[in-house]
């Protein structure tokens, strides 16, 4: 697959040249085309569902829908009117000696992505790193391989209606590139070094894991998330039922889903009324230890009875993957000792671990969430897949 590496490599060196206006007009004409070659994409993902049981809970990840298109296309559209995120000067300074340094933001350069039965990831992955300025290599699953096929097929599509605009001795539509969807692929992908800037896994624990322990090249983790509620003594029981069901049942399948609701002991009393919303819907697994470090991605739960919110706190310290975590108490000194102490990317209080996404923290779509601490966290967006580097202007000076 070296070929593919330096092909990328090398188109990622002409898009950094091209204007946020030609990248942006770009990204409204793939936006078109997602809609008007949409039975494409629906018949490709028809063949990709027919191969999948209905009963698993990433039959939900892995549909495409007439809305769920539009979506989408709105996304990347609202991606092409957000302010470009290269060029910005984050630091600026004249030395004793007179030289003038500049801190600019710039591309990664190219961005390899590994994701699981996620076929909207193909597309948001591309627009973020276009808009960006960085190509992109693309390492789906077997799962969705279908899909991604024809999602990219479309984007190649695009791009060779604009191939004028590139200059270097490369080809636009060789800023994206799709991987075969083998093992193999992916660990030509982690070794890549010198071609692929940075990997950015999205998935579960095994793959992320796999990836960390595997790659020879720079890795930000992203996605498994073990997410707990805690429900104060002083949880307000209305707020409480809403947050907790919608925390679990909006979309069972994705990274920011409830998997453990922690109970203070005194508001014990109230569960069947604050489970209420969920009965019939999610399985219950009340105090089964074997089960704590489960991200189900499923309509099951863990519901734990605790003395205390310190016993919260050793819980979640415990157990949780560092990704969103919530609080339902009316109580402030409470609500900021559970901020504080807990160690993860989003920290809610009286508000439900859905809202863990770019799109809706106002970045626009996202290309992950962020679980480490060294460089992003949370939701990463345009700012957390660029660096920068410094610029350097003289008159002659020497160093002594």
């Amino acid at each position: 697959m070296k070929e593919i590496f330096e092909k990328v490599k090398r188109a990622s060196k002409s898009l950094a040249l091209l204007s946020d206006t030609q990248r942006n007009e770009i990204l409204n004409a793939v936006a078109d085309a997602i809609i008007s070659q949409k039975e494409r994409i629906l018949k490709a993902n028809a063949e990709d569902l027919a191969k999948m049981d209905k009963s698993n809970p990433l039959y939900d990840r892995l549909q495409l829908t007439d809305s769920r298109l539009e979506g989408i296309a709105s996304d990347m559209r609202n991606v092409a009117t957000l302010p470009s995120p290269l060029g910005h000067i984050t630091k600026q300074k004249t030395l004793p000696n007179g030289l003038r340094l500049s801190r600019v933001s710039v591309p990664f350069g190219v961005i390899g992505m590994i994701y699981e039965a996620r076929p909207n990831v193909t597309f948001d992955v591309f627009s973020l790193c276009f808009k960006s300025g960085n190509a992109c290599v693309l390492k789906g699953g077997k799962d969705a391989d279908c899909s991604n096929r024809e999602e990219v097929a479309i984007i190649h599509e695009v791009l060779e209606k604009y191939s004028s605009l590139f200059t270097l001795h490369s080809s636009l539509k060789d800023v994206v590139a799709l991987l075969p969807a083998t093992h193999e692929a992916t660990g030509e992908m982690l070794n890549a070094v010198g071609y692929v800037d940075l990997c950015i896994p999205r998935g579960g624990r095994k793959l992320i894991d796999f990836v960390r322990n595997t790659a020879r090249i720079p890795v930000i983790e992203t996605g498994a998330g073990v997410v707990h509620i805690y429900f104060d003594k002083d949880g307000d029981l209305e707020k409480g039922k809403a947050i907790i069901n919608n925390a679990k049942t909006r979309r069972v399948s994705v990274c920011n889903a409830l998997d453990t609701l922690l109970v203070h002991k005194d508001r014990e009393g109230e569960l069947d009324e604050l489970l209420a919303p969920m009965k019939g819907k999610v399985e219950f697994f009340f105090n089964d230890e074997s089960h704590y470090d489960t991200e189900f991605m499923d309509y099951k739960m863990n519901v734990v009875t605790v003395n205390s919110l310190e016993e919260a706190l050793n819980h979640i310290d415990q157990h949780g993957s560092g990704h969103s975590e919530a609080i339902v108490t009316e109580n402030e000194a409470a609500a900021r000792k559970f901020q504080a102490h807990v160690d993860a990317a989003c920290v809610y209080w009286n508000a439900p671990t859905s809202f863990t996404d770019g799109a809706q923290f106002g970045l626009g779509a996202e290309i992950g969430i962020s679980t480490q601490k060294l460089g992003p966290r949370g939701p990463m967006a345009l700012e957390e897949i660029c660096t920068y580097k410094w610029l350097i202007e003289g008159e002659g000076q020497i160093r002594p």
